[in-house]
């Protein structure tokens, strides 16, 4: 066991300990994991078959109902369907270039993964921390085969469009001749900022990526839904790229669990995040972006080093089993930290006062630090 894994270890044992959470959700143990995926799991469901049948199937139908498309396949990665989904526009329109935000997760996150695996080329849309405006994109001065729009854009601070500006980011890439594709991982909580469902929003685009884990609390996994042409092309790139697995039941069947349980209540993790984070705000030093939050994830800034903020953390769970934000990264300034917090079903227990009682604990460990 290595160092860092030990470590973190260690803070996923404080947090599933803890009574109280402001940021994220306690850990599930796999016993729990399997708990739920029993919950989904008929007694006459045979597992699926190289991605055929079962409850990878069913995922499948229940994706695109959801997102109002023909079809989606399930993928194992959700870097592997927007591999496919861009070279599917490369190949659609003749044109090897993809609209990429420098912020998105395909160049920050993929290790160059369209250009090495895809042979494609990244034409930045914009420089702004934020998904491009229309007029940006009618400006870009090469043609592109696909525009991706990251909804939200994560490394920006999970900041979304109004529904407006993205209706018109949308024609504009038509306008060039490009198709569009909602890298939609956190798609599921942007409904309520954009103020449409989530296959009104999907509408708007040719190929929509939608992750399982990243909100829904699933194990692992991603679907990749559009027309039934762009899903045929999908299931043979999946096998090519090999993401064909001989069985994903556990996957699909959390999944499932995860669109029936947790998709319901992430409305209301976007509406109690706009509460915490005008709390937050008003800690000493204490910076929230956007203000208010667009999802239920926002950015904290507090002037103190990241390890010292983190050990506080630490400290408080482990000792007062508390949580308070984890995760806390440096920045370009030395006493200068951020984190990333996330509003989850723990911190709906939390009203404001408590909230504030519990920023105001975590400051006075620094403070004795």
């Amino acid at each position: 066991m290595t160092d860092a894994y030990a470590e973190r270890v260690r803070r996923l044992t404080a947090l599933r300990g803890c009574d109280t959470v402001l940021s994220g959700a306690r850990p599930a143990s796999v016993a729990e994991q399997l708990d739920a995926i029993r919950v989904r799991a008929d007694d006459d469901l045979l597992p699926d078959f190289y991605g055929e049948g079962g409850a990878v199937a069913a995922l499948e139908r229940r994706v695109a109902e959801l997102l109002g498309t023909e079809a989606a396949a399930f993928f194992p990665t959700g870097t592997m369907a927007q591999q496919v989904a861009m070279r599917h526009g490369a190949e659609s329109t003749g044109r090897n270039a993809v609209g990429l935000h420098p912020l998105s997760h395909p160049l920050l996150h993929e290790r160059d993964a369209y250009a090495v695996l895809g042979g494609l080329r990244a034409v930045r849309t914009t420089t702004a921390p934020g998904n491009p405006t229309a007029d940006e994109v009618a400006a870009l001065d090469e043609p592109i085969g696909t525009l991706l729009l990251e909804l939200p854009l994560r490394d920006a601070g999970f900041v979304l469009p109004s529904w407006d500006e993205l209706v018109a980011i949308a024609g504009a890439a038509r306008e060039l001749g490009a198709r569009v594709h909602l890298d939609g991982a956190r798609l599921w909580e942007s409904t309520v900022h954009l103020g449409h469902s989530a296959a009104e929003i999907a509408a708007l685009a040719d190929s929509t990526y939608v992750s399982f884990y990243k909100s829904l609390g699933g194990i692992s996994g991603a679907a990749l839904a559009g027309d039934a042409g762009l899903v045929r092309y999908a299931r043979a790139w999946r096998h090519r790229y090999g993401g064909n697995l001989f069985q994903q039941w556990p996957a699909a069947l959390a999944a499932l669990h995860g669109l029936e349980h947790e998709l319901p209540r992430l409305a209301g993790y976007v509406a109690h995040a706009k509460q915490v984070a005008e709390v937050l705000a008003a800690l000493p030093g204490a910076r929230v972006h956007p203000a208010p939050p667009h999802t239920h994830q926002f950015r904290l800034w507090l002037p103190y080093p990241a390890d010292a903020l983190n050990d506080a953390n630490l400290a408080l769970a482990e000792e007062e089993k508390a949580w308070f934000v984890g995760g806390w990264q440096g920045t370009e300034l030395p006493d200068l930290a951020m984190a990333e917090v996330t509003v989850a079903e723990p911190a709906l227990q939390l009203d404001a006062d408590q909230v504030a009682e519990l920023g105001t604990r975590f400051l006075r460990r620094l403070s004795a630090s």
